[in-house]
Order: structure tokens, then sequence, then C-alpha cells
């Protein structure tokens, strides 16, 4: 938790979502908050490295689109969607009612991040694609809706290399290019030799963009791979796996791409070339994810077996194998290839992995381990392993802390009935000081050093003590001293002249 700065009022620390810290200082005694920490409620679906490595997209259950930083967990936050905590106020609803659906695949483009819009997410069962601008961490103004006169699903999202472009895969075999500029539609995809005009007889699964705008490439469940001209939206080749396709990576450097079938292969073909040119297998369950290193030369692949493996596409084998307690939903490998990003079945967090490779000797190819060579590794814990400082508490008095639980009670209690009256203001002859509490202090006349030392006459004494007239009739009489206007106080009334002669001890004036 850190040490407290000195002077500061830290008031306390809440554990919700997300973990905050707030502070006591306002002069009202409302908190404000000081610090927070917050990430995904719900377990991530998808990850990608962005910025260079400094900063990872997360996509989770929980319909939150957040960007976490590497380098300092400060600027880690998630983006906006809109006015969301207040549309559910007006409403009186959950904030989670007002989210969009999940992500379940987006792509981003760091080239036009200061000009326009530059990621694209699919959601859970939704027929439109949203556009966010990463620079302000919002939600775009667009809305990408392929296929409007048979809406299905959108499945599979790319950007182009230069970041103009968006194209959309649907649920229905429906593939269609949008300006992300502009959100206009910028041609679809047609296959003339399918049933029906679609790109796809079935849903697609992925779709990717090539480093010049040349090609694009499309898979289809049914296990189809079609390679299209950009521009033209014209089909220029297309081939068979032979069993049903559930993802697809594109590199664009190296112009391979990987696919992920039923039968637990993974096959690059050569999109130039147009031929199979590797196969790796060694999974024993379903292939959740894939990725490309940034030079093309390493692939990587989680299984629901608990495995990640690396395969050297040069060397057509494996490298490096690794078992995980608890299986690899999606990964990440950055830029630099020295961090990769893990998400794990039902764990809420992002996991960072260090390549030793990067920090040591260079590696021979003669210390890699074979296919059936697998290291067993747990995931780190996030508990704390110190002792618990929760008794630290019981030497303090339940009052002192169970009013915190009450706070907004007690300032109804304590509400005064009726506004603080001003006191009236004192004459202005009267000398008078200021005071804290609002009321009038007369100031005491000054006592000279032999009244002070009771040397003095008793009767200066007494004289000095007395501070103001006790009544009006005697303030009267003395003001009246020089001018001789004796006659203006007898006009208040024999009896009001009575009194005050009565209550009035005339022989201190005299």
């Amino acid at each position: 938790m850190g040490k407290f700065e000195p002077y500061r009022a830290i008031g306390c620390i809440t554990s919700g979502v997300p973990f905050s810290m707030w502070i006591f200082d306002t002069t009202d005694g409302d908190p404000r908050l000081l610090r927070f920490r917050s990430g995904h409620s719900a377990p991530p679906l998808c990850i990608k490295f962005y910025a260079n490595g400094r900063h990872i997209l997360s996509a989770g259950q929980d319909r939150a689109f957040r960007l976490f930083s590497v380098v300092q967990d400060q600027q880690s936050r998630e983006l906006s969607q809109r006015h969301v905590t207040k549309r559910a106020k007006k409403l009186r609803v959950k904030e989670e009612e007002i989210k969009l659906k999940p992500v379940i695949a987006f792509d981003c483009a760091e080239i036009r991040e200061r000009d326009w819009c530059n990621v694209v997410t699919c959601h859970m069962d939704t027929a439109q694609a949203y556009v966010w601008r990463l620079q302000n961490f919002v939600l775009g103004e667009h809305i990408l809706n392929p296929c409007p006169e048979n809406p299905t699903p959108v499945k599979a999202c790319a950007i182009s290399a230069c970041g103009n472009f968006a194209i959309l895969g649907t649920a229905g075999g429906w593939i269609e290019r949008f300006n992300l500029q502009s959100g206009i539609r910028r041609g679809a995809y047609i296959d003339m030799s399918e049933s029906r005009s679609c790109a796809h007889d079935g849903e697609v699964v992925g779709v990717a963009c090539d480093s010049t705008n040349t090609l694009m490439i499309s898979a289809g469940y049914q296990g189809d791979i079609k390679v299209w001209d950009f521009k033209d939206c014209g089909l220029k080749s297309r081939w068979e796996i032979g069993c049903s396709v559930v993802k697809i990576v594109y590199h664009r450097y190296n112009g391979l791409l990987a696919t992920v079938a039923d039968d637990l292969t993974i096959r690059l073909f050569d999109i130039v070339a147009l031929r199979l040119v590797r196969k790796f297998e060694g999974h024993t369950d379903r292939i959740t994810d894939l990725c490309f290193s940034e030079d093309g030369k390493w692939l990587l692949s989680s299984s629901m077996d608990g495995s990640l493996r690396i395969w050297d596409v040069i060397l057509a084998r494996q490298i490096d194998a690794i078992h995980v307690d608890v299986p690899i939903t999606a990964l990440s490998l950055s830029p630099n290839m020295d961090i990769l990003a893990t998400t794990h079945v039902d764990q809420n967090g992002v996991y960072l992995w260090v390549n030793q490779a990067m920090f040591s000797s260079t590696s021979n190819v003669d210390s890699y381990v074979s296919a059936k060579e697998v290291v067993s590794v747990k995931l780190p814990s996030i508990s704390s392993t110190e002792p618990s400082q929760i008794e630290h508490s019981k030497f303090l008095m339940n009052c002192q802390w169970q009013s915190l639980i009450n706070l907004d009670i007690i300032k109804v209690r304590n509400k005064p009935i009726e506004p603080p009256k001003k006191p009236e203001k004192a004459p202005f002859f009267l000398p008078s000081v200021p005071s804290l509490s609002g009321e009038i202090l007369f100031e005491p006349g000054e006592l000279s050093a032999n009244e002070m030392n009771g040397t003095g006459d008793e009767k200066e004494v007494k004289k000095a003590r007395v501070d103001t007239p006790s009544s009006r009739f005697l303030y009267l009489l003395l003001s009246s001293k020089e001018t001789g206007k004796f006659i203006h106080g007898l006009y208040q009334g024999i009896v009001s002249v009575n009194f005050g002669y009565g209550t009035s001890n005339v022989s201190d004036y005299s």
C-alpha cells in the first residue's frame, strides 16, 4: 500500500471495483478520489500488444475494453463508452446493462491514431462493429453495419496496413470493406461460384490484409481459404483444407498464413506461392490462440490441455514448451519479443512472462527441447504472502471506526433545525473585540501601575472596574455631565426614572 505523505488527511481505502483510495481534505468533510487501480471483473477474452509493447489492449467478459500499461500502472484505464454511468443512473439500471456486449475480436493500427478511429471491435451476437479513438480513449462516432439487408453477427475484423479501411466478416458469410474516417461502405467481396451472393458458404472465422493493400485473405468455417484482390474485390485463388477452420493469423512481413483446424493441427500457407509450407502437431486438446513473433521466425500456440508451445518456422520444429496448471485462453507477444502476455481460464488478470532467451547467452539449436519434453509451471499467486495486519485495529475503540459506517446518518442527525442567527451588533461607541464564536466581547479598561499593584485609591479602582453604565438612565445622566442638559433624561417617565435610579449605584460615579 505504500507510505502516506506527511500532513495529508488520508481517509480510507476501498476494495471494490475499482480499488480506490479516498482523501478527506475538503472543508465540508466529503472525501475525494486520490488514487485508484482497476481491472477486469471477469476473465478477458482477447488481448494484443500496442504502442511498441508499452500497452496492452484487453477485452473481457465484463463488457469492458481496457488499455493496460506495461511500464506504469497509473496509465491503465478503461476506454469510455460515452456516459455509461450517467445513463445507468437515469434509467436506474446497472452499468453492465448499458455497456456494449463482450468483445470477441478486435484489430488496431497505430499509423492513424492521431487522425481518426484506429480500433475496430466485434461484439458477441451483435450485427454491428464499433470503432474506437484510442488517442482519446473513447468510443468512436461511427457504427459499421455490414449487409443491412440480411444482418448477422460480425465474427471477424481487420484493419488495413494504411489504417484507412476496416474489413468485416459475418456469420452469414458476408465480407465488406468500410472507410474508417467516414464509416461509409467501400465494397463487398462476393464469390460468384457460391450458391448465394456472399464470400463464404458459412461463417467467416477470420480476415486479414497484406502490407501493401494488394491482397485480402479470408477463411470460412467450412475449411475454405480465399485470396481476394483488395481494391477490385475480385476472387484470385482458393484452396480447401479438408476440415473446419476455427482461427487464422497472418504475418504481413513474411506473407505466411497460420490456420487452426478441428484436427488440432497448425498449418502454414505461403500466400504468394499459394501452397502449404509447414505443419505443426503436438496439442492434444482444442487450440485456443496463436500468434507470430515480430520477425516472423516464431509461432506461439496455446491449447486447453494447458500447454504453451513455441514453434520455429525456419527449422519447422518445436523449440520450447511449457505446461501451465490453468489453460491459456489468449496470448500476445510484444514487438520486442521480451514479454509474453497471457490470459487464463476463470482468471481476471493478464499475466506477463519474460522471455529468458532475450536476457541470456545465445541459445544453441541442439539445446532446444524435443516435442515430448514439457516444463510444468504454476501461475503466480495474487494473494499476499505477508502476515495479516488487521489485528492492529484491536487496540482501537469501536466508536472510533464504527462511526464511518453511519457517517451519512450522523450528518443528518447533527444538521441544525434552524440556521444559526447572526448576533446583534454592539453600539458603535462601545469598544469591543472580535471573537471566534461571534459573541460581543467588550474591551476592558486599562489599569495603571498603582492599580495593578494594589496601592491605588479604592475609589479609583472601583471606577476603573466599571466598564459601562448599568442602565440607560445612568448613561444619560453621565453623558449630560458636561452639557448640563439633565432634563432630557426625565422625558422617559417617572417609573423608568425611579427604576433606573434604584438599580444604579450613583455613588460610584460621583
